[in-house]
């Protein structure tokens, strides 16, 4: 179950820093304020993933419900932004 989860947190790492390059490019290209909130907004949602898988292995995943909690807190931050992105339109 270690693997599927580890594989499962390297493929959402990889589409959200596409995501994040795409929206970022878009930004330079444009200057378009919705693509760089879009892509902050993404940002928070990898970090969150990061932060978690690597502090589950860390803890041997025993704190679970504060992984989770943090996790949660920090990518409705990023969805806040990515929301904000849409919104600024």
């Amino acid at each position: 179950m270690e693997i599927a989860y580890v594989v499962l947190s390297v493929t959402l790492v990889i589409a959200g820093l596409t995501l994040v390059a795409m929206a970022a490019r878009a930004y330079i290209e444009t200057e378009n304020r919705a693509m760089l909130l879009l892509s902050i907004g993404f940002s928070f949602v990898v970090a969150a993933a990061v932060a978690t898988t690597f502090s589950a292995f860390l803890t041997d995943f025993t704190r679970s419900r504060l992984l989770l909690t943090v996790n949660y807190a920090v990518t409705t931050v990023g969805y806040v932004f990515i929301v904000s992105s849409v919104r600024t339109q």
